[in-house]
């Protein structure tokens, strides 16, 4: 039997050639050298006769002439290996963009170069194609890819001081395809890449298909690529009812998109327009009459962007694309071009939920990081986000965080890239704060962006670790951001699991108990760790399972100092959290390590999953545009905690939801069934966390600002259990009411304990949420009274100097 050989790569046969050209070119290219030189020695001989100096002279300069020809050409074929394939240039004409699709069949991305609509050349209308030609390549039916007689031409005028091109259609279609390939420097290695290229594609394509791939591929600016779009963008209309003054300015600003732009620079496009109007007329399209009426004419645009459709779940989309590439290149695919159908574990139904529950409460509770910050009293107005939703009509949000943190909004027009800007021109640093301070707008527009709460959101399968929901940020146009795989915050509280795990692996019990009291754990050098709760400790016995629902800092605290850092730190990396850097401290025990969200749903879903860890899985299966199967994917589970120590650990996360900080997700948000989950919240209310888990689904949201100088306002709306809780209550009741999970489903089978009385604080605060009326009521919005009642509350706490956070009475 044979041995195996491996295909030979498009480089290796390069390098093969290469080298056999370069064997034959040191041999023969010694001899020719050694000629040349003796040809020079010759004419440059004063004494030989003038004849034969003459002679040798004319020898040497040819010889010199055919060497640089040789070399030329022998660097061009060491080219050709490294220039687009015919198969890659055939496949370049039937572009055919890679789709993704959600676990039941809904179309949720595709995939493609840029923002176009592919339109054959008999829905282009004739006009474009005139003034195409007639401008850019006149002589395109005649030629093979390449107008020498324009090369030679245009290299004559250059040589003048005349810089003119000589690129034919062809030759741009090279450029507009292969952009990284080629390349676009001035360079004889870019040119002679250029004219390999269109060699090949005019082997590869027929002219008519030439004229459509170019048309379907040129940029025309504002994210508008092909004539479809660049018709619709500056004239509202289809390419195939473009006039002829419409054509002829889109092909005029062929030669400089942003120089002729038809919207900035009205008057240079009509004088480009009218170019392409005499080319017209000088190639016999339009007769001199008709191009003088249309020359006189104004430029006359119906201008609206196109905007790309970015789908429900753009966020998500991109980190499949960046998986999907990897998988492509290995296996000789293209995601543009080859029309793979992506099958994703994306559920369309829990993903439109979970973009409606973002979009309402993240709404609610920007109103009330807008009213907090907009009044001079820090004291707590209200329980009830609907207050704060009709009073944000009233005031300036966040009017008294501008006028009270001079130093914080010097620090962000000083860490703006107009202010870098204006420094590096030359201004002084002084004088380039203030005038930039003194741009209404500009700070309006750095000042929104910072006070914008953002949130992430995900939710998948345990058992499997399929993504079935994926919310990466508010707006995936205002932010891009990936709030969910990419943005590490600290997880506060929603950490303290992985401390109680590594507890009961230690031999402890949900019943051992510690006294809840004050806390000195030493940490060398000198130093002291004394964490505190928000109330005083009580001096009483309390158990693990009531540390975990109460979320007792102190209580924790003394479990870590048991168990050790490095168990709890490698405890959360075998369920999940393994791609942030945990540092192995008695803090961690309170979530001080940044982490992203998609780790501890992962590792929540361990939890959940009876200890069996799985890795998140995004795609299940990829088929080619035939529907023929190419490869399908399954997640593999490995162990990370016995399955008894799993059960008990829900079982005390069960005391979350049901007694503890958490229990507004059934109060609230009337959710029934087999859950338990986990509040959490970072220092100065910077982080709200929460991770709920049910038998057949994981969900967990942060909320937060992007900028960690800026936070909730007020401990209350600060908490995980205020804020983050709100969207995960908002989608599971959804998803419940909607049949998308199993109310019924039990974590391992068997009854669910009897809910004690709830407590919804991590620290109490007086007031409770107010519940939710119906699935998707908002909450009640107060009387004109009620607005009356809380803004001169407001003003009062004024008067009287009322605390950061106090309730109102």
């Amino acid at each position: 039997m044979e041995d195996f050989k491996p295909p030979v790569t498009r480089t290796e046969r390069a390098r093969r050639l290469g080298s056999r050209i370069g064997r034959v070119t040191i041999t023969r290219g010694a001899a020719l050298i050694r000629h040349i030189v003796d040809d020079y020695a010759g004419a440059l001989d004063k004494d030989a006769p003038r004849k034969a100096r003459i002679g040798s002279g004319a020898k040497a300069l040819a010889a010199t002439g055919g060497l640089l020809l040789t070399l030329l050409t022998l660097y061009t074929l060491l080219l050709i290996p490294f220039t687009p394939s015919i198969r890659d240039l055939k496949k370049a004409k039937v572009d055919q963009p890679s789709v993704l699709m959600s676990i039941d069949g809904k179309r949720i991305a595709s995939f493609r170069r840029s923002n176009r609509e592919w339109v054959p050349l008999e829905r282009i209308s004739p006009n474009v194609v005139n003034a195409l030609i007639s401008t850019e390549d006149r002589r395109f039916f005649d030629h093979h890819g390449v107008d020498f007689k324009r090369v030679l031409g245009s290299a004559a005028h250059s040589l003048s001081g005349n810089l003119q091109g000589g690129s034919t259609i062809t030759q741009q279609l090279a450029r507009n395809l292969y952009p990284e390939e080629i390349g676009r420097s001035r360079s004889l290695t870019r040119k002679l890449k250029e004219l390999i290229t269109a060699f090949k594609i005019e082997h590869a394509y027929s002219k008519r298909e030439i004229l459509e791939t170019y048309l379907n591929t040129v940029p025309f600016l504002y994210n508008a690529w092909g004539i479809e779009m660049a018709a619709r963008t500056y004239f509202d209309k289809p390419a195939a009812k473009l006039d002829v003054l419409e054509s002829a300015t889109l092909i005029g600003m062929l030669k400089g998109t942003s120089y002729y732009n038809p919207v900035t620079n009205p008057e240079r496009a009509k004088a480009r327009r009218n170019v392409v109007l005499a080319q017209m007329e000088k190639n016999g399209h339009l007769n001199a009459s008709r191009r003088q009426a249309l020359a006189a004419r104004p430029i006359r645009l119906d201008f609206e962007r196109q905007d790309e459709d970015q789908g429900p779940a753009p966020h998500f989309a991109r980190q499949v694309r960046k998986w999907l590439i990897e998988w492509a290149d290995e296996n000789d695919y293209n995601i543009y071009l080859d029309g793979l159908v992506v099958t994703t574990t994306l559920d369309s139904r829990m993903q439109a939920a979970a973009n409606a529950a973002v979009e309402r409460q993240m709404d609610r509770l920007q109103a009330v990081a807008d009213v907090e910050w907009a009044l001079p009293s820090s004291r707590l107005l209200s329980t009830n986000p609907g207050a704060y939703a009709a009073m944000a009509r009233r005031i300036k949000p966040f009017a008294y965080f501008r006028s009270s943190h001079a130093e914080t909004m010097d620090a962000f027009v000083r860490e703006s890239a107009q202010y870098r800007a204006a420094v590096d021109g030359g201004m002084k640093p002084d004088d380039a704060l203030a005038r930039l301070e003194a741009d209404k707008d500009f700070m309006s527009k750095l000042f929104a962006g910072k006070t914008r709460l953002q949130a992430g959101f995900i939710a998948l399968d345990p058992a499997s670790g399929a993504v079935r929901a994926w919310v990466g940020s508010r707006d995936f146009d205002e932010d891009q951001y990936d709030h969910v795989s990419r943005a590490q915050r600290q997880p506060g509280s929603t950490f303290k699991p992985f401390v109680y795990g590594a507890a009961l692996l230690k031999g402890m019990t949900p019943d051992t108990t510690f006294v809840d009291g004050p806390v000195e754990i030493p940490l060398g050098h000198g130093q002291v760790w004394r964490p505190t709760d928000l109330e005083p400790p009580s001096n009483a016995p309390m158990t693990l399972a009531d540390g975990l629902a109460y979320s007792k800092n102190t209580i924790t605290a003394q479990v870590m100092a048991q168990v050790g850092p490095n168990k709890v730190a490698d405890l959360a990396a075998a369920m999940g959290v393994n791609g942030s850097r945990l540092d192995a401290v008695p803090a961690l025990a309170l979530g001080t390590s940044p982490v992203t969200m998609l780790e501890m749903a992962t590792a929540y879903g361990t939890i959940a999953n009876g200890g069996t860890a799985r890795a998140p899985l995004m795609v299940t299966r990829i088929a080619d545009r035939d529907g023929n199967v190419l490869a399908e994917f399954d997640g593999d589970g490995r162990r990370a905690l016995p399955e008894n120590i799993a059960k008990e650990l829900v079982d005390m996360l069960r005391g979350v939801v049901n007694r503890g900080t958490g229990a507004g997700i059934r109060a609230q948000f009337g959710i029934r069934g087999d859950i338990a989950g986990k509040t959490g919240t970072t220092q100065n209310n910077t982080d709200g966390w929460f991770m709920l888990m049910h038998p057949q689904l994981v969900a967990g949201a942060w909320v937060g600002f992007n900028d960690a100088r800026i936070t909730m306002r007020s401990s209350y709306w600060g908490q995980g259990a205020h804020n983050a809780l709100y969207l995960v209550g908002d989608f599971f009741r959804q998803a419940q009411n909607g049949r998308m999970i199993d109310a019924r489903a039990r974590f391992g089978g068997g009854e669910l304990p009897e809910p004690a009385p709830a407590r919804t604080e991590e620290a109490p605060i007086p007031a409770a949420p107010t519940p939710a009326p119906s699935q998707d009521a908002p909450a009640p919005a107060p009387q004109d009274d009620e607005l009356e009642r809380i803004i001169e509350q407001a003003r009062q706490a004024t008067d009287q100097g009322q605390q950061p956070g106090q309730p109102a009475q």
